[in-house]
C-alpha cells in the first residue's frame, strides 16, 4: 500500500487507541446514530435480522434469530474500534483536548478520505472489469459519495465546511481515469441531481444516519448502466452541468472498516474489509481478498443459503450446514481467480495471500469445520489458475451455478494439497 495511505490509517488507528482510554460511550453515536450493530458509514445489510457479520476471520454469518442478533450486538458493543467514523470522532476528541482543533480536524477528515478512496478504487476496478459476469449492473461513475447527515450534529458543521458540502450529496473523492473524472467532476463538489434522480435536501437537524446515502446510491444504481447521465452539481457556490458517460459495473459497494482485527465480509450488496489488511498486505493481495468476498455476491450465496434454510452462526460448522458452507467458499475461491485476471491483477496474488495469512490466521477449530483447509483451498485455486486460458473476460463454469440451489457437493470442487 502507498506510504501516504499507511500513514493515514496509522493516524486514525492512533486516534482510536486514544479513544479506547476515554469513555467509549462518548463517541458511539457521533457518526453511527443508534444503529444496533454500529457499522461504519453505511448500514451493512442491517435490515432487522438480515445482516451478515463475521464471528471468525473471513467468515460470513447471516443473523437469523434473536440469539444470533444479541451475540452480534454484544460483540460490536465490545469492539467499538470498528469503523472509520468512530475513529474520526476520536480524532476530534483528541483535537479538543490538545487545543489544536483546526489542524487535527482537517487531518482526520483527509485520513478518512484517503481510506475510503483506496478501497473504492480497487473495488471499481474489479466491478467494471467483471461487468459481463454480473446479472445486476449499475452505472460505473467513479464517485465516492457522502452526506452531511452521516455526521453527528457535533461534527456536522465542521464536516460541511471541510468538504464544502453545501448541498444534499458531497463528492468525497473522484477515482482517477473514471467517467466522473473525464467529465470534470472533482472532490468536494456537491451533487444536486443525476439524470432523473433529484437528491433530497440535507436534513439540518437530527442524529447521524446513513439513510440518505443509502437512498442516493440506490437511486444512482437504478439508472441505466451504459447511458449518458446529466449531472447537475455545484463547486464553490457555482452551479454547473456535466454529462458523464458511465461504464457498466457490477452492483456491489466496497467499504473499509477501520479495525485492528482481520475482518472481511459480504452481504449480497456490499463488500467490507478491515484496515488491518491494508496496513499489512500489498494491493494485489488486498484485491484477492476483496475478489473472494465479491464472488460471494456475484454468486448470490447469501440468498441461496437462506433458500435452503441453513443454520448460521456457531452452527455453521455442524451437521448438514458444513457441506454447504464449504461449497460456497470453494465456489468463491474459484471465481475470484477469474475476477482478478479479468481486472488485470495477477491471480497468483491469491496464493501469496493464503501463504502469508493461512498458517497463523485460518486454522481455528470452528473455521476449519465450516471452511476447507487453507492448503487445500490453495491447491484448488492453483487448479483454477491453470484452467484460466487466455480469453478475457474469463467465465468459469462455477458461474453457471448461481441460479441453481446449492447441492453441498463441495468435494467435487476441491483439489487436495499434496
Amino acid at each position: 500500500m502507498p506510504d501516504a495511505l499507511k500513514q493515514s490509517l496509522e493516524k486514525i488507528e492512533t486516534a482510536v487507541n486514544v479513544a479506547d482510554r476515554i469513555d467509549p460511550a462518548a463517541f458511539w453515536n457521533l457518526r453511527y446514530g443508534n444503529s444496533a450493530f454500529g457499522t461504519p458509514r453505511e448500514e451493512f445489510r442491517n435490515h432487522s435480522r438480515g445482516a451478515t457479520l463475521p464471528l471468525m476471520n473471513l467468515d460470513c454469518l447471516p443473523i437469523r434469530n434473536d440469539r444470533d442478533f444479541a451475540i452480534a450486538k454484544r460483540r460490536n458493543e465490545t469492539k467499538r474500534r470498528h469503523g472509520v467514523l468512530f475513529a474520526l470522532a476520536a480524532a476530534f476528541a483528541v483535537a479538543a483536548t490538545t487545543g489544536q482543533a483546526k489542524a487535527a480536524d482537517d487531518e482526520a477528515f483527509e485520513s478518512v478520505r484517503a481510506a475510503d478512496t483506496v478501497i473504492a478504487r480497487i473495488g471499481y476496478r474489479l466491478a467494471t472489469a467483471n461487468a459481463s459476469l454480473c446479472d445486476s449492473l449499475e452505472p460505473g461513475l467513479g464517485l465516492v459519495l457522502q452526506t452531511p447527515e452521516q455526521y453527528e450534529p457535533g461534527l456536522r458543521e465542521e464536516a460541511v465546511h471541510h468538504f464544502h458540502m453545501d448541498g444534499p450529496i458531497g463528492v468525497e473523492a473522484v477515482l482517477p481515469d473514471s467517467p466522473a473524472a473525464a467529465a470534470g467532476i472533482e472532490a468536494d463538489d456537491v451533487l444536486v441531481s443525476a439524470g432523473s434522480v433529484r437528491f433530497a435536501p440535507a436534513t439540518p437537524d437530527g442524529g447521524a444516519t446513513t439513510q440518505g446515502l443509502i437512498r442516493a446510491n440506490a437511486a444512482l444504481a437504478a439508472l441505466p448502466a451504459n447511458a449518458p447521465i446529466e449531472i447537475h452539481g455545484r463547486r464553490n457556490g457555482q452551479d454547473y452541468v456535466r454529462t458523464v458517460d458511465p461504464v457498466p459495473a457490477c452492483r456491489t459497494r466496497f467499504e473499509m472498516l477501520i479495525s485492528n482485527s482481520y475482518t472481511a465480509q459480504s452481504d449480497g450488496e456490499m463488500v467490507q474489509a478491515s484496515s488491518r489488511f491494508f496496513q499489512e498486505y500489498p494491493e494485489d493481495q488486498i484485491a484477492a481478498l476483496l475478489a473472494h468476498e465479491f464472488a460471494h455476491n456475484i454468486l448470490h450465496h447469501r440468498e441461496r443459503m437462506e433458500e435452503i434454510g441453513l443454520s448460521f452462526g456457531m452452527l455453521s460448522g455442524f451437521g448438514r450446514n458444513v457441506r454447504y458452507f464449504r461449497e460456497t467458499e470453494l465456489q468463491a475461491d474459484i471465481l475470484s481467480v477469474s475476477l482478478l485476471a479479468n481486472a488485470g491483477y495477477d491471480p497468483e496474488a491469491i496464493v501469496r495471500f493464503w501463504q502469508k495469512f493461512g498458517p497463523s490466521k485460518a486454522s481455528g477449530i470452528l473455521l476449519s469445520r465450516s471452511h476447507p483447509a487453507w492448503k487445500d483451498r490453495v491447491a484448488t485455486i492453483e487448479k483454477a489458475i491453470a484452467d484460466l486460458g487466455q480469453t478475457r473476460p474469463n467465465r468459469p463454469k462455477v458461474l453457471a451455478s448461481r441460479d441453481e440451489p446449492l447441492d453441498g457437493n463441495w468435494q467435487a470442487l476441491l483439489v487436495r494439497a499434496r
